[in-house]
């Protein structure tokens, strides 16, 4: 190992999400000159480096290998090397591996540089026509209904309309028909394999999303970013408070003659309650402490 005076750079280097042609000079220039490439999947970037005539050494930092091989990263870029991180495509740990390294090098006192790129997420966004004064990125849309009706009522009491999700081809149509059988009211920008020969984007209301994916028959293919624009009337805004959780509880155990577990799943399924579960947890035991049972 060439020994060199202070620690080398770290560089997160963004690559094309589809098109070759996409790749920044800079980038090219970078993943040319340093030392050694951290790679999501060797396998993956080889084939884009052969794309752009660039042979250098790589070496693979996945999610499965991410926190012990950044103890190896760091220690190569101690010793003077510099070192390029990149995803599969688009920007490194933008729901990608890479954070550990980042974090590692930023502990040890290592310079880390940002190379921009193409961002799949980003990208989506732009061409979607929502409102983007603000937006809230998520990375991959929930696979469980029950989390993705957590994230759908989050969406509708949040300040942001616009929200950025990616999802794979085998769940897309799921995603869309969770939306539709939730009776959303909603608006899609779906966009896939952006950038490439076959680019598609599909748009509207969840019930017109679909039929444009069934339209187009082969949409199980490619990966998706998903944009969702939350309608002004579906959000939910929160209320004061008329009354405590403990009178809140007990109204609802009344109403329906109910225990109070099952008062708090009631509770905890109205859209008008603001009460977390701990708050009407908490509730539950100090009405028991008063009044006992």
């Amino acid at each position: 190992m060439e020994q060199r005076d202070g620690p080398g750079t770290l560089y997160v280097v963004a690559t094309p999400i589809g098109n070759s042609r996409d790749m920044s000079e800079r980038g090219r220039e970078i993943l040319e000159t340093v030392d050694l490439i951290a790679a999501e999947d060797t396998r993956r970037s080889v084939v884009l480096l052969n794309k752009l005539g660039i042979r250098n050494d790589l070496s693979a930092n996945h999610k499965f290998n991410e926190h012990g091989k950044a103890k190896w990263f760091v220690a190569q870029l101690l010793a003077g090397r510099s070192v390029a991180i990149i995803t599969d495509a688009g920007t490194p740990c933008i729901s990608d591996p890479g954070n550990e390294l980042i974090r590692a090098a930023v502990e040890n006192g290592v310079r880390v540089v940002g190379v921009p790129g193409a961002c799949a997420a980003v990208t989506a966004l732009s061409i979607s026509g929502f409102d983007l004064s603000n937006f809230f990125f998520f990375g991959f849309f929930p696979r469980e209904n029950a989390d993705r009706r957590r994230v759908l009522a989050m969406m509708r009491r949040g300040e942001t309309r616009t929200y950025a999700f990616y999802e794979s081809p085998k769940r897309i149509m799921g995603a869309v028909e969770f939306l539709l059988g939730e009776g959303a009211d909603v608006r899609l920008c779906l966009c896939n394999d952006m950038t490439k020969l076959h680019e598609a984007t599909f748009r509207g209301s969840p019930a017109e999303v679909r039929e444009q994916l069934l339209a187009k028959g082969n949409y199980e293919k490619g990966e998706y970013a998903m944009i969702v624009e939350v309608a002004e009337a579906y959000l939910l805004r929160e209320v004061e408070h008329v009354a405590s959780p403990e009178a809140l509880l007990a109204d609802c155990m009344v109403k329906n003659d109910c225990t109070a577990k099952e008062a708090i799943r009631l509770l905890l399924a109205d859209d008008n309650n603001t009460y977390s579960k701990n708050e009407l947890y908490a509730a539950h035991l100090a009405l028991k402490e008063r009044f006992g049972g």
